[in-house]
């Protein structure tokens, strides 16, 4: 994901640097979409240590563990 978003960015700057013409909506718009998902990716990595610490106040065995 994370080259296809630095791919569209050079993109980007390669049509801006073709001349005075704004470059076509499409591309310029481009990143957003790897960028989202990069975000969207990167917010649950983040939360993933959490979310597990939660689970496991909560009174949640690790797997093979006897129950007493």
């Amino acid at each position: 994901m994370s080259i296809a978003f630095t791919l569209t960015v050079i993109a980007n700057f390669v049509a801006r640097a073709q001349g005075p013409a704004e470059p076509p909506p499409w591309l310029t718009y481009a990143p957003l979409l790897p960028l989202g998902l990069l975000l969207l990716t990167g917010l649950y990595l983040f939360a993933l240590p959490y979310l597990g610490r939660r689970h496991e106040r909560h009174g949640a065995k690790e797997p093979g563990m006897p129950a007493i």
